[in-house]
């Protein structure tokens, strides 16, 4: 077989996507002035076997990229994610994040609101603020966001359980606005499977879950196309103690779940799956976490065409947002963070990230200050602006040792799949929703995923106790002269005043209205039928009815679930 002629055929393809897509009007030079070509491969007739899993930038399997221009057509999004305090406090640190050079908004939610509950439940108490911001009904969505179109920017919304009725309440903040909602464009991470598997943030169990999901793909494909109605984490499944390729497989297998699912609702896949996106951890095995990127893309293009039929390109795509590793950084000798977080988010722009968000040096001791998030925000634009890394698409590839760890990471993560699909009775047995969704289900049952995450955490935590891995100022190099840091506390008053924000709410609202569009919303999800629950759920916020009001209206149907301990 001739491959140099393959080879070849490719770099032509490539040549012709590359001229006729735009490109930034920019220097693409070296710092010595040195013209550099937008892509490399290899030399003229060079007989290279299997380069076509490899490839060229914009062309099937995607290891490369998903763009023939790399970052030169765009570069990643500058997305900060932050949340803390109240509405009014987040939406000043927005603000800053936008006026100082961001490109779009991350919100994180405080741990009431992850849960679905009202900042004046009991369970909430000590929590209202404290690890992102408080949000009870659409009057404080429409807070967070004063000032800040809607239709312009896009969001990112990290929340799972009750990602739908917070949904429901951004577009009601966005309509309050006066933005045609069809338009929007924006992220809802909705990953119900994660939770289950290691964050453990979820109101119902999986199937209620499930069918919410469903209803989100179908309204989303129909009413608003650009935006994004999942984004599949593989970022908390790491920070629980994964290793690089569990949280590949993991995630991959999440989203083929859900690719079942949208199938399972008489959706087409060349239409739906452009909606789905990822969100990925960045550690700081430099050229692991890189390779793992690239096989993603390889494994989620290759399943898309083959296992799910889809045909457009864009269905094949995987496109991901990544967060540099929270569980690295260190409370001691915490200015090493920033050294770590760059590490980390040039391996996510050297492996294509789509967006990326770099973690505050502080965070490991408490919400980041102005400044540290100013810092970690510089972080990003000195990558884009002064290392060069925008000039070429996956400069990395066709390196032995990063092609060598891609291949092995994608062996890896086939051999998980395959072990999913048989936990869940094979292809040849009967699926409610798909073979994959119900080895997913079955390993959440039986604990699997939870016993495989921990016993990667064991290891490791016993290698760094061993000291065969070693973590600068924490078991090795800790002499410092640095001292403590100043960091955000978060004052009680933030809880008094949202509790007594929202019993004002409640007293001048109009209660028959919300009691009205709530039992619309229950007898909804009570209906054998499946009617799609976002239309009664967006009356209920339009009435000010609350978010713990609204999960509760759907959890007196859906009931609770409790997870079976693992010993």
């Amino acid at each position: 077989m001739d491959f140099a002629a393959d080879i070849e055929a490719g770099r032509q393809r490539w040549q012709q996507r590359y001229e006729a897509a735009r490109k930034r009007d920019a220097d693409f030079t070296t710092l010595s002035g040195v013209e550099v070509d937008p892509v490399y491969g290899p030399p003229p007739d060079a007989q290279v076997p299997g380069f076509e899993r490899i490839g060229w930038p914009g062309e099937f399997p995607f290891t490369r990229g998903l763009y023939p221009t790399g970052y030169r057509g765009r570069p990643w999004t500058i997305r900060q994610f932050a949340g803390f305090g109240n509405a009014r406090q987040t939406n000043e640190r927005y603000k800053m994040i936008l006026a100082s050079g961001g490109d779009g908004l991350s919100v994180a939610f405080d741990m009431p609101t992850l849960m679905g509950r009202d900042s004046d439940d009991p369970h909430s108490l000590g929590e209202v603020g404290h690890c992102g911001v408080a949000v009870d009904s659409v009057s404080d969505m429409s807070t967070l966001f004063d000032g800040i179109p809607l239709g312009d920017i896009t969001t990112s919304m990290t929340i799972s359980g009750p990602a739908v009725p917070m949904f429901c309440m951004y577009l009601v903040a966005a309509e309050r606005q006066g933005v045609d909602i069809t338009t929007l464009n924006g992220t809802l991470q909705t990953d119900i499977f994660k939770e289950y598997i290691a964050q453990k943030e979820w109101l119902y169990p999986p199937e209620p879950h499930l069918r919410l999901i469903g209803d989100l793909m179908s309204y989303c494909s129909e009413q608003i196309p650009a935006f994004k109605p999942l984004s599949v984490s593989g970022y908390h499944i790491r920070e629980a103690g994964a290793t690089a390729a569990q949280e590949l497989a993991f995630t991959l297998a999440d989203g083929f779940g859900y690719v079942e699912l949208g199938l399972s609702r008489g959706l087409d896949v060349n239409q739906f799956a452009p909606g789905l996106s990822f969100f990925f951890d960045a550690h700081l095995d430099f050229f692991e976490e890189i390779a793992k990127f690239r096989a993603a893309r390889r494994i989620w293009a290759r399943w898309m065409r083959d296992h799910f039929g889809a045909t457009s390109e864009r269905a094949q795509w995987l496109r991901f947002h990544t967060q540099t590793a929270g569980v690295s950084l260190t409370a001691q000798q915490p200015y090493n963070n920033v050294v770590r977080t760059a590490v980390e988010a040039l391996s996510a722009v050297l492996g294509g990230t789509n967006s990326l968000h770099t973690n505050a040096l502080d965070e490991t001791l408490a919400l980041p200050t102005e400044q540290a998030a100013e810092i970690a925000l510089r972080t990003q634009q000195v990558l884009r602006e002064e290392t060069g890394v925008t000039n070429v698409a996956d400069p990395l590839g066709g390196s032995w040792y990063l092609e060598a760890l891609t291949d092995r990471m994608e062996a890896e993560a086939e051999r998980i799949f395959a072990r999913i699909i048989e936990m869940g009775g094979g292809t040849a047995a009967s699926h409610a929703i798909g073979p994959v969704t119900s080895g997913i289900l079955a390993g959440i049952d039986s604990g699997w995923f939870s016993s495989e995450i921990a016993e990667s955490a064991f290891r490791y935590q016993t290698a760094l106790e061993k000291d065969e891995k070693r973590v600068v100022g924490l078991n090795c190099h800790t002499e410092t002269v640095s001292g403590e840091l100043e960091i955000l506390r978060v004052s009680h008053e933030v809880e008094q005043e949202a509790r007594s924000a929202l019993a004002e709410r409640r007293a001048t609202r109009d209660a028959g209205a919300v009691d009205s569009a709530l039992a619309a919303l229950t007898a909804a999800a009570a209906d054998t039928s499946g009617p799609n629950l976002i239309p009664p759920m967006m009356e209920a916020v339009r009435a000010e009815a609350t978010l713990g009001e609204i999960c509760h209206a759907m959890g007196t149907v859906f009931g609770d679930y409790t997870e079976v301990p693992q010993f």
